[in-house]
């Protein structure tokens, strides 16, 4: 009796450890600028917070709009955050209108970056994020971080605020070198909260901006534009992850791509002025859980300076029978 039930306990935690190994778990920070700016408490919570669960995230993705004004004192806040996650959990930076421009509350009038790769230097960020590739050379501007979790490896792709087109072709051209990896897309201004493509006559357009000015291979692109040229054109498209627009800050959306996969498309911000978090102390983030035994991919919204989860149904859902 007492083998018999000896085989069963090691069968089940045989059956956990399997269960496990296929699924994973990582942290979405939606736009932090107001925290960096007004409550660096909030912020540093934060980092805190998933500093201290290195044995449960696999890797940290921040939307953009890191900073508020991209001054040298935001970015100080910022990276004095990102230093607790080195050396414990990865983490991939999507560049904001917020993080660039010609000096401090420019936004984005030039793709000025100096900011970000001067606190966030290269050679400790690809260390950091667990890049193979990085554009321009020798920026953090977009990088492709490459993971294997859950029996799949993935390519996570954080990618400047309104990407370029030659942003596009240099994505492109990695992945056409690994076409059996999984994708995710990172990027700051992607999705509406009306639950459609930020296009067309959207507000806060990249092409309102003085980055949005320039033409061929410099050109930006919106969401709408993002999505034809890029995303659904591969199979191995599975999410995309987005911040930058006020109003309820959430959206979500599912598209088919030209393969007839499934994109799974999430909007999320907490900044100041977004409704039901209007002063933008809430420290709200994202935890996102794969699990291929289940076929679903769950989300939770979570403040670790409150303590507290959004429960309501655009902030706490989960996609089912999503093909992996």
């Amino acid at each position: 009796m007492k083998k018999t039930y000896y085989i069963l306990i090691v069968f089940l935690l045989l059956q956990l450890q399997l269960k496990a190994q296929d699924s994973f778990e990582f942290v979405v920070l939606p736009d932090t600028q107001t925290y960096i700016e007004e409550f660096p408490d909030v912020y540093m919570k934060q980092m805190e917070w998933i500093a201290g669960q290195e044995n449960r995230f696999s890797f940290v993705l921040h939307v953009g709009d890191i900073t508020q004004n991209n001054s040298e004192n935001e970015w100080t806040i910022a990276r004095k955050g990102f230093s607790l996650l080195d050396g414990k959990i990865p983490y991939n930076l999507a560049l904001g209108n917020h993080d660039m421009g010609s000096g401090p509350a420019k936004f984005a009038d030039t793709r000025n970056t100096e900011f970000a790769n001067t606190f966030f230097p290269i050679n400790e960020y690809i260390k950091n994020s667990n890049s193979i590739a990085t554009f321009p050379k020798n920026t953090i501007d977009n990088s492709c971080a490459e993971y294997d979790l859950a029996s799949e490896k993935w390519l996570v792709f954080s990618l400047e605020f309104g990407p370029r087109n030659k942003t596009i072709a240099w994505a492109d051209s990695i992945i056409s070198q690994h076409p059996n990896h999984k994708i995710i897309l990172n990027t700051h201004a992607y999705l509406f909260f009306d639950n459609t493509l930020l296009d067309g006559n959207d507000w806060a357009l990249p092409q309102n901006y003085g980055v949005g000015k320039l033409i061929g291979d410099d050109a930006v692109n919106d969401g709408g534009q993002l999505w034809k040229k890029f995303v659904k054109k591969h199979h191995n498209a599975i999410m995309v992850f987005t911040g930058h627009i006020t109003g309820s800050g959430v959206g979500q959306l599912v598209s088919q791509g030209d393969h007839g996969n499934s994109v799974y498309q999430m909007l999320a911000n907490y900044q100041k002025n977004v409704k039901g978090v209007e002063k933008g102390d809430s420290g709200y983030l994202r935890i996102i859980k794969v699990d291929k035994t289940e076929s679903t991919i769950s989300v939770k919204t979570y403040s670790p300076s409150l303590d507290t989860f959004r429960t309501e149904p655009e902030h706490e859902f989960e996609f089912t029978e999503v093909k992996f």
